[in-house]
């Protein structure tokens, strides 16, 4: 299913390629993106007379452009996956558990995400942070709890729909504990939503790191992130419009390829939706034969 989707294919490459070269190739090249050569400045783009690493041009400091992107996918995904982690994991939990038991715990963990929910996440985000000294674990932290709600809703709604099915009272009745019901026949069936809806909140993330750092309430030099490079370049559009548009396009390429894949992985595992993906495959296939 996943070679016959091109769309997807494409989009885990991405991806993919995005995460090696923040983990296995920005480490390496940290000092060389950083190094400003004041000659260079404005280097046009698509060149190769200074280098592979000028190939996308320079920016108002003479810092290679290649390399900036690469520095910047490095924090860019650092903060994808620890906010998104950390606001799955809790979401997840205390959904679980509030879905569960429901009453006077469902109600506190429900208003509490109301609280966090009613207050527009970038807004709060801009609050935290201006109080706070921006850095790449402030962010973390404060994208990490303005997207727990998301994740809570979505594992709670799911919780009060199972634990009414059949199986979970029959584990009720052979004496399994609430803790065993929830861990082993109630977990493993809400994680698959939350999987995919957490690939899917990758994007979101992206898209508002990148917001706070071209307010300015975000990541400060020497830490880069792709927000930062639009921000850096917004004021030279008009005589050097590739310091702005190159990070842009990768900002927008890797938010469509997180909604593809997780779309994608929603398909899959919804069996409705699964059942109409082979039978539009096979129906392809028989129309491509005759």
């Amino acid at each position: 299913m996943f070679v016959s989707s091109p769309l997807a294919v494409a989009s885990a490459l991405w991806l993919l390629l995005v995460v090696v070269l923040a983990f296995a190739v920005a480490p390496l090249v940290i000092d060389q993106a950083n190094n400003q050569t004041i000659s260079l400045r404005f280097f046009a783009p698509f060149q190769l007379s200074k280098g592979f690493s000028f190939f996308l041009g320079a920016d108002s400091l003479g810092r290679p452009i290649m390399l900036q992107l690469i520095v910047g996918a490095r924090t860019s995904v650092l903060i994808a996956v620890f906010a998104v982690g950390i606001s799955s994991a809790l979401g997840y939990a205390i959904g679980l558990i509030s879905g569960f038991f429901g009453g006077w715990v469902d109600n506190i963990l429900l208003r509490i995400a109301d609280i966090i929910h009613t207050v527009p996440s970038l807004l709060m985000a801009l609050v935290v942070l201006f109080v706070l000294q921006p850095s790449i674990f402030n962010l973390i932290i404060v994208l990490g709890i303005t997207r727990i709600p998301v994740y809570l809703r979505t594992s709670r709604t799911q919780t009060m729909e199972i634990k009414e099915r059949m199986f979970v009272e029959v584990a009720r009745s052979l004496g399994a504990s609430n803790w065993r019901i929830i861990t082993r026949e109630i977990a493993p069936l809400v994680l698959p939503t939350v999987r995919t809806l957490a690939m899917l909140e990758v994007a979101a993330v992206i898209l508002a790191a990148a917001s706070l750092t071209f307010l300015g309430i975000g990541l400060q030099r020497p830490d880069v992130d792709w927000g930062m490079m639009v921000s850096d370049g917004r004021a030279y559009l008009k005589s050097a419009w590739f310091v702005a548009v190159f990070p842009g396009i990768v900002i927008v390429l890797t938010a469509l390829s997180a909604n593809i894949l997780s779309n994608w992985l929603r398909a899959v595992e919804d069996p409705a939706q699964s059942t109409l993906f082979f039978r539009a495959k096979k129906k392809k296939k028989g129309v491509a034969g005759s």
